[in-house]
């Protein structure tokens, strides 16, 4: 037991390993405007579907943007509510004069829906650089400015920014954080730039800018026609290609409140969990192993240390020391990122809801029509209907 005890312990203190690595090697943003001799222009592409709550704050907040030389288009994907509606209000000068709207075609065959509408998107920019970035994302007037310096310093073909994540519900603020926990536990983010192996990927959809030769040259979003989690996959592809990648620290510059509520966390997660370990099964209950030994099994030996009065090493001060662990890992990724401190205290909580996700994503994937996101389905066959 004491062994066993001895190894969990062993491999927590290796993730906080990781994640202290990680926070040091993600670099910041930029903090200002360059020389200026770099400027090329960018198109910054917006795909939505039934986003009327998101998509005014998220274009005006592009259009604001101090930079010389840009557009922004927006395809609207067969909206069902007052998405279109509300990106024509926009469009009115003098505010729209930057903005281009497009209503998207048919999903084709093989295709999941937002990587085609990105697909189209890409087709009808005129950018040298192309930003692809969701609606429920927020721009300060200076991020785009900050992102392309960062991407001509870093000779980057392909850049990615880690948005703070706006969360407003207490599920929101329960789950939403272990995006960031499971990046940066387990994948050490230095490998992404300096091994070629498209094994070690990071990306995050809601902001990723390319050169367009980069693009073109992976094929754009036909290369993730039929990925539910297009944006590791991109990178995956960028890689391949032979390609760089670069990610930095994007809190002070871009925010995201990715859900609302727990109807969308759960379905949310549920679409993008199994998908984003690759639909691989086995990949998917290592997690679901890992999740229970290391935060939820411990709590346990404490019960039962309680129950018989035993404070021993092995049930009492291994399993504590176990937990300490986890909740500063879950306290330093909560700090650097900007989250809220409290949640972190309920981390046995939302790992036990990780677990449930899990099984409700395999379960949709595998034995269902697949999970269910903006009125579409999303099958293991790979055509969001």
């Amino acid at each position: 037991m004491i062994f066993y005890q001895l190894f969990i312990l062993g491999s927590l203190l290796v993730f906080l390993g990781i994640v202290l690595k990680n926070l040091g090697d993600l670099p910041p943003l930029p903090a200002g405007p360059g020389d200026g001799a770099f400027a090329p222009k960018v198109s910054l592409l917006v795909p939505a579907r039934n986003e009327e709550l998101n998509i005014e704050a998220c274009v005006t907040s592009l259009l604001g943007q101090r930079y010389p030389d840009f557009e922004v288009i927006v395809l609207d994907d067969h909206s069902s509510d007052g998405t279109l509606d509300a990106l024509r209000r926009i469009a009115a000068p003098p505010l729209g004069a930057r903005l281009r709207i497009l209503e998207g075609r048919e999903l084709p065959a093989g295709w999941h829906g937002k990587a085609w509408a990105c697909q189209q998107l890409g087709e009808a920019a005129a950018g040298e650089l192309l930003l692809f970035t969701d609606a429920d994302t927020r721009h300060r007037p200076d991020a785009l400015t900050r992102a392309v310096e960062a991407m001509q310093g870093n000779g980057a073909g392909m850049l990615s920014l880690t948005p703070a994540q706006q969360m407003q519900s207490f599920w929101e603020k329960l789950i939403v954080p272990l995006v960031y926990h499971i990046l940066f536990s387990y994948l050490p983010l230095s490998m992404v730039w300096k091994s070629r192996s498209p094994a070690f990927c990071y990306a995050i959809g809601q902001f990723i800018l390319f050169r367009r030769e980069t693009y073109e040259k992976i094929g754009g979003h036909r290369s993730v026609s039929n990925n539910i989690v297009e944006d590791v996959w991109l990178c995956k592809a960028v890689k391949r290609s032979g390609g760089k990648v670069a990610a930095f620290d994007g809190t002070d510059a871009v925010s995201c409140r990715m859900y609302r509520g727990f109807g969308e966390v759960w379905q949310g997660f549920s679409k993008n969990l199994f998908a984003g370990l690759g639909n691989n099964v086995v990949g998917l209950f290592a997690l679901m192993a890992l999740v229970a030994l290391l935060y939820l099994a411990p709590y346990g030996y404490l019960v039962t240390s309680a129950l018989h009065g035993d404070r021993s090493l092995a049930l009492f001060w291994l399993p504590t020391a176990q937990i300490t662990v986890a909740l500063l890992i879950r306290l330093l990724i909560a700090a650097k990122f900007r989250q809220p401190l409290w949640p972190v205290a309920l981390h046995l909580f939302s790992q036990a809801m990780l677990l449930l996700i899990a099984a409700n994503s395999f379960r949709l994937s595998v034995f269902g029509k697949g999970p269910q996101w903006k009125g579409r389905n999303y099958p293991l066959s790979g055509h969001g209907s």
